[in-house]
């Protein structure tokens, strides 16, 4: 009995070493350094693909997704195809009952007007393009239906809130949808690894991130332009978040950044919360791919 719980204790032991060795301290130490005194919310994930390596500051904090609320409505659509219940090159018809007012290139269009499916998944994730979203949430059987894939994927607390039934008073907490810094680097890296779904699908997906417009004020604008990035934004006025997966040479990783009651809710560059993402996103880049280690394409 004592020679059973004596092996139990030291599975444990070494289980809990094993687990303490995945965490980066220095990179976490200088994550806690960097966002000292913001006048905000944050939490961060950060992961290095390659040793497995984490750094977080408050990841199981649930935060706002704004319009990374999309990287499950992608989810929702891609299962979808994967079961023949929509074609990715089929033609579907736009109608005005869609809009949703905003800045929008699918909300200028006519009604009755003729698109891919495929086009309208492109605007969702490049332009961020609020009436495609809302559009492919209802293909993609709902908010109830992306959630229940959510949940069936081991994400507890990533949800679709809006036009979701039961969902009214938690969406007043956290709008469109919510997520935390964990479970959205999770889901990359799952999509990454080819672990949702299929790997046809998850090659798809990947393309589908891969494609962001939204490059000026965020942690994508610090990394070179050569290198390839995975991302999704999402911003209200009180909330700035991204998350990239980077395809550095060395080190790929996840970065994934939310904050929620942002005292500057300017839409400046100079932007307290982008400021704080576009630094933090240098000092990854040049924590994963120090100078020494690659060498610059030639100007």
């Amino acid at each position: 009995m004592r020679r059973n719980f004596s092996i139990l204790f030291l599975g444990l032991f070494f289980s809990a070493a094993s687990f303490a060795q995945q965490t980066d301290k220095k990179l976490e130490t200088r994550l806690r350094e960097a966002v000292s005194g913001f006048n905000g919310d944050i939490g961060i994930y950060v992961k290095n693909l390659k040793t497995g390596k984490i750094a977080v500051f408050n990841a199981d904090t649930i935060f706002p997704t704004a319009s990374i609320v999309k990287v499950p409505i992608l989810l929702g659509i891609m299962q979808k195809l994967e079961r023949g219940e929509l074609v990715y090159d089929s033609t579907i018809i736009y109608r005005d009952s869609l809009l949703y007012a905003g800045e929008d290139i699918l909300g200028s269009f006519k009604d009755g007007e003729k698109i891919r499916l495929k086009k309208v998944m492109m605007l969702m994730m490049t332009t961020s393009d609020n009436t495609a979203s809302l559009w492919l949430q209802g293909l993609a059987g709902g908010g109830t239906s992306i959630n229940q894939i959510l949940d069936s994927l081991g994400f507890k607390d990533t949800r679709v809130n809006s036009r979701t039934p039961g969902r009214e008073d938690i969406r007043k907490l956290y709008g469109w949808g919510q997520t935390t810094p964990r479970e959205m680097g999770e889901i990359f890296e799952r999509i990454y690894r080819n672990e949702i779904f299929s790997p046809a699908a998850c090659d798809r997906m990947m393309r589908c991130m891969g494609r962001n417009f939204w490059d000026q004020e965020e942690a994508i604008s610090v990394i070179p332009p050569y290198i390839e990035v995975f991302s999704k934004n999402g911003c209200v006025d009180q909330s700035r978040n991204e998350a990239l997966l980077v395809n550095a040479p060395n080190n790929p990783y996840i970065f994934c950044i939310f904050t929620k009651n942002n005292k500057d809710r300017s839409w400046r560059k100079s932007n307290e919360a982008w400021t704080l993402t576009r630094k933090i996103s240098t000092m990854l880049w040049e924590y994963f791919e120090p100078k020494d280690k690659w060498t610059p394409l030639p100007e």
